[in-house]
């Protein structure tokens, strides 16, 4: 006999109990757990770990629930798990509503201690003082390319990567109306105007754009002005109150910003390979004929393949520049750590930014 919607409720609601009873008791073994990292001065959150047990999960999996969502909901259990043994502060570009915002909670899950920052330079300074154990910055776009700040401050930072996020950006038009009519301007990341700049020539090309520090402090701004629009996410949209005027106006219907997550060594080490890492490091070499071919050939000679290369003006007067290099593969592995030895002796300067493993 085929169970009524009356009868699958209670199932629903007696299931509901076991779980948060099973919960619960995670719960405790976890701050026994912290307990143990106290007394021993180990770190709290260790990023390898959730991977490891996310996996875990995923592997045991056997439907319906697809494994995404698995992943979804562990990682937000193991996050109200670790705030019971101490709660992870994270600093992020805000105010609330960033797409940055979004990538710590997507990083780290929604049980965090909020730190938001009125500026890039200020997460760095934040979790370099201690005022948060880690930051999370944007470090490139898909269609931008590199995010020039974010680069520059690592360069003297004591701060080093040991995660990454990548989020798909969806930016909406937003304001108190769901009009395009009578918009004097258009507040919004300069980064994110340039995301937008075809639909926006095309649609509100009279518009005057003005740039803001943050996306969602464009929305702050419009939601105090009828005349106003923002650029920003639908968190940004539920948080200020304000309309989707337009969907998806980023010009790139597969937009995509890459985050990394930055911490002081002692808050956490280096992780541990993982299987899919990456090392990111900045170096100069000297200004002579042939200096960066030379740098290349190490990575050629013991097979490590380069992710990215990027380079800034070292704002020295002199023409230099400094050159950005993600490399594939984790420094225990012989042909990487024989790499950069090499290359490390070619360099004028070289700085490791992190070793990481790398997002999906």
């Amino acid at each position: 006999m085929t169970a009524n919607l009356a009868d699958l409720r209670v199932q629903i609601d007696a299931l509901d109990k076991e779980l948060l009873a099973l919960l619960n008791r995670r719960a405790q073994v976890a701050e026994q757990v912290g307990e143990i990292k106290k007394r021993e001065g180990t770190p709290f959150f260790r990023p390898d770990r959730v991977a490891q047990v996310i996996e875990q999960i995923q592997q045991a999996n056997k439907g319906p629930l697809k494994n995404e969502h698995v992943a979804a909901v562990w990682r937000e259990i193991m996050s109200a798990c670790l705030a019971l043994e101490s709660p992870v502060r994270v600093a992020y570009l805000g105010p609330a509503g960033t797409f940055s915002e979004e990538a710590a909670l997507q990083f780290f899950g929604a049980s965090i201690e909020h730190v938001p920052c009125i500026s890039i330079d200020e997460v760095f300074r934040a979790t370099a003082a201690g005022s948060a154990s880690y930051g999370v910055v944007p470090v490139e776009n898909s269609t931008e390319g590199v995010v020039s700040r974010s680069l520059d401050l690592f360069l003297n930072s004591p701060l080093h990567i040991v995660g990454e996020i990548s989020l798909m950006v969806r930016h909406h038009l937003l304001r108190l109306s769901e009009s395009l009519e009578n918009i004097e301007a258009i507040y919004a990341h300069p980064q994110a105007l340039a995301q937008c700049q075809g639909w926006l020539s095309m649609h509100l090309s009279n518009v005057e754009r003005r740039a803001a520090s943050s996306n969602a402090e464009g929305a702050r701004l419009a939601a105090g002005n009828p005349a106003w629009a923002a650029i920003a996410s639908d968190r940004a949209a539920a948080q200020f109150g304000l309309h989707t005027a337009a969907h998806a106006i980023q010009d790139d219907a597969f937009n995509r910003t890459r985050f990394a997550v930055v911490c002081l060594p002692q808050t956490l080490p280096s992780p541990p390979a993982s299987g899919k890492d990456c090392v990111s490091l900045v170096v100069s070499v000297p200004n002579r004929p042939g200096a960066v071919h030379d740098i290349l050939v190490p990575l050629k000679t013991h097979g490590v393949s380069m992710t990215r290369f990027e380079s800034r003006p070292a704002r020295s007067g002199e023409w230099d520049y400094y050159f950005y290099i993600d490399l594939q593969g984790h420094p225990s592995q012989d042909h990487v750590k024989a790499a950069l030895d090499d290359l490390q002796h070619l360099c004028a300067f070289y700085k490791v930014l992190g070793t990481y493993p790398v997002s999906d």
